[in-house]
């Protein structure tokens, strides 16, 4: 069974750094693409960053230039580092594995149960 462990979360000033870590079982990490959620209260779950396991990445524009999503493929883990933090980043932030497209019939879409991200300012 799938599962998808997030850590990292907490709480920090605005202009700090946080990085949050995936660690991820079950899924075929080579074909899947992984990546990070957030939804603050009130507001709908957005993309924050993805990334393939060739490394080719997308990012929303509200954190281009400030976080970073990266793959340890050997340990089947996706991190993202968060730098100069904003208190809009504020939100819950949850690691996703997909597998909707590729070749082949297996398909698959999980989520992780999320971690707390608190900027204040």
């Amino acid at each position: 069974q799938a599962q998808l462990v997030e850590s990292g979360g907490g709480l920090v000033q605005a202009g700090g750094s946080l990085r949050l870590s995936c660690a991820a079982s079950g899924i075929i990490f080579s074909i899947s693409v992984m990546g990070w959620y957030r939804q603050a209260p009130g507001k709908q779950r957005e993309l924050v960053a993805t990334i393939t396991s060739v490394g080719s990445t997308n990012y929303a524009d509200s954190v281009k230039g400030r976080f970073t999503i990266s793959l340890d493929n050997a340990k089947n883990t996706v991190y993202l580092q968060m730098n100069s933090l904003k208190p809009e980043d504020t939100a819950d932030y949850y690691c996703n594995a997909d597998r909707s497209k590729g070749p082949g019939p297996l398909r698959y879409n999980y989520w992780g149960q999320g971690t707390q991200v608190t900027v204040s300012s």
